[in-house]
Parts: C-alpha cells; structure tokens; sequence
C-alpha cells in the first residue's frame, strides 16, 4: 500500500491521494522534546556514544523506573527494566527469552500482523485465536487454545487495528484462566502486554494496571507513538516485580537484547528520556480526538458500519463487501489507500490509520462514499 500511495502522489500529486494506510503519526512531538535534544546533542563528549550496559544507561532506566511506578501502580525498579529498540525490540527480546522451539503463543485476532513473524523468529508456534463481535477479550475461546506448550499470549490494548480497549474485569478473567494453567502445567504463562498506545486513549477511559493483575507480566512500550518519534526507536522491555524468577527473566532480556542484533537502545535518546521524564510531556491527544470524531462521523453519513475505537488512532470498519482486499482495491480507484482486515487476521474489515492531516479526512468523503456505492452495486 505504501508503494501503491507513492506512484499514486506522483501521478496525481500528493493533494489529491488519500493516504491512510500507515500508522506514522503526524502530530508533532512536543516542544519539549525538541529543547531537550537540541541541549543534549549541543553538548556532548565522546563517551556519549560508546556501548552502555545492554539493558541500558543506569540513570534512565532509575529515572524511568520512578515515573513507571507511579503508572503502574507498582514499585518498579531498574533492574526490573531493559531499554530497547522500540516495543518490537522488547517484543522479540521477550519472545527470545521464554520459547523453547515450537511453543506456543497465543495472540488475539484482528492483531498487529507482525506478531506472527515475530513469534516464527524465535521458533515459536503463533496460535489465533478470535475476539469476540465487540472485538474483546473471549475467555471461553482462549481456554480451548491453550495447552502444555502455551507460553504467553501477547495483547494489545489500545488494539492495533481496532482501538478497542480491554477493560479491567476482562484483564482479571484473563490472569485467573493462566493462572489456573499455569498450576495445571507448572510453568508460568506469560502475558506480554503491547501498550504503545497506552497514553492514547479518549473520553476520559483509564488504562488498567496488568501489574496489579498478573504476576507472570512483560510489559513492551514505546515511546513512537506518544512522543511521535518512530524512527528514534526507544522503548522498553518492563518486568512485574511479582513476577516468577524475575532476576533469571531480567539476565535473559539484557542477554537476548544483545544476541538478537539489537545491542542497546540508542545513547543519544536514551539521555533525551531520562530528561524528559522528569517533567514527562507527550503529545497532543486531542488533536487525534477531532480527527477519531471526523472520520467516525463521515463514515456513518455515508453507511459504514463501526465501532468508534476508545484508543489508538486507528479505525477497523466493516467492508460493504465479504472480499475485503476486493473492497481495498475499489477505493484505491478512488486514491484512497486502506489495508485490509485479511492482513489483521479478521476478514470482512479495512484498517483506517487517521493519524492524518483533517483536510485530508475532509476531502477523502468523495472517495469513501463513491467506492462504497460501487461495492454495494457489484454486490447485487
């Protein structure tokens, strides 16, 4: 899709192409940060650039580890955290320290499509298992998938494609299941938490705490979305102080960051973190509210049906057509880039990534309302 919207800009110049396709926020970091790097990267000596330890600088993971515990709800410390290269670089670390080849990890579909090939890096068996209509938690579904060889289930929340949120209740359901497991089998069933978009989220909905639910947690996070630094990659990988042989784990993920190529977190925004988080600012959230409302609001006008996401900045609607990939090339005709849901796992939907410019959800309206008359025509 990404190639597709570039020929397509260049074809019909980049005004007139509507691209949604990808989840790189436009919204810019907060000044702040921009004060912070310039001050740090002004004033620098050599050693600011060597090899650090692989979980990271001592000091801003201390730093980072005070302001987590007030997030989580928990007394974090820093030997509880390892810096990484964004919460993949935490994700696979994650994955590298707990597989044994051919375990299992369950994940929950529709879900972030790079899941599978990280669990396939680390000889592990990615196992699907569906959400329910509303796109949450099924408890009853995971239940049948898990076995001897089940060693975690990542989630997501706030849901990359569908901005769903799992609320507290279904989260404490959830550790009960592994928990009654994890005696069954003797061994712990880790829940890696994916929360990039944890800061993301509207109407005043509050994330809850899963270290205050599951003692077996690993927290990954990034600070690509929040900060809308992507390509600076920061995030970390974050233990639960409960959690089972957590000094072995803690040895593992600082070995595995390493071994898996990443090495360390890099130096120069490391010290920018541990600076920002003192007085800690993320972006505009707002701004993303307006546009969430916007596209919501258009898309019923026209007939789509949706679930409004609590979170994140994507929208994950129904296709007018059962072949979504169909439905995604019939709004390419129009210049409207989508994904299609096949590609989450949950066929029948489209991903809209409104991390966008509001002109440009404004003057996509044409194009969503043609192709949706288009494919309800094809359909009969």
């Amino acid at each position: 899709m990404f190639e597709n919207g570039r020929e397509l800009k260049l074809k019909y110049g980049e005004e007139n192409v509507f691209d949604f396709s990808l989840g790189n926020p436009d919204v810019a970091p907060p000044k702040k940060f921009f004060d912070i790097y310039s001050k740090i990267t002004q004033n620098t000596k050599t050693s600011d650039h060597s090899y650090m330890p692989n979980a990271g600088y001592i000091s801003t993971r201390e730093k980072l580890a005070n302001y987590l515990s007030k997030i989580y709800n928990k007394k974090i410390s820093a030997n509880n955290l390892i810096l990484t290269s964004g919460a993949a670089g935490a994700i696979n670390i994650a994955l590298k320290s707990i597989l044994n080849p051919e375990d299992e990890i369950i994940i929950i579909s529709p879900f972030f499509p790079e899941y599978i090939f990280y669990i396939d890096n680390h000889n592990g068996q990615p196992i699907i298992v569906d959400s329910d209509e509303n796109f949450d938690l099924n408890i009853e579904n995971i239940e049948k998938k898990i076995t001897q060889k089940t060693k975690g289930i990542i989630i997501n929340s706030p849901n990359n494609p569908t901005g769903k949120v799992y609320s507290k209740n279904k989260l404490s359901d959830l550790s009960k299941l592994l928990e009654k497991y994890e005696k069954k089998y003797n061994h712990p069933i880790y829940i890696i938490s994916d929360e990039p978009y944890r800061n993301i989220v509207y109407d005043k909905i509050e994330i809850p705490s899963l270290l205050e639910l599951h003692p077996n947690t690993i927290i990954a996070n990034s600070y690509s979305k929040e900060l809308s630094i992507p390509g600076e990659r920061i995030g970390y990988a974050l233990i639960n102080p409960d959690c089972a042989g957590k000094d072995i784990l803690f040895d593992a993920l600082v070995l595995c960051n390493r071994i898996c190529g990443f090495v360390n977190a890099p130096a120069t925004i490391q010290r920018v973190l541990e600076k920002l988080i003192e007085d800690y600012e993320a972006v505009n959230i707002k701004l993303y509210e307006v546009r969430r409302n916007k596209i919501c609001d258009m898309l019923k006008e026209i007939g789509y049906e949706l679930t409004k996401p609590a979170g994140a900045f994507y929208l994950f609607p129904k296709s007018p057509i059962e072949d979504d990939i169909e439905f995604i090339n019939i709004l390419l005709k129009e210049n409207v880039l989508c994904v299609p849901g096949s590609g989450f796992g949950r066929k029948g939907y489209f991903r809209i990534a409104y991390c966008v410019d509001e002109k440009i959800i404004e003057k996509s309206y044409n194009g969503f309302k043609n192709a949706f008359l288009s494919a309800k025509n094809k359909n009969g």
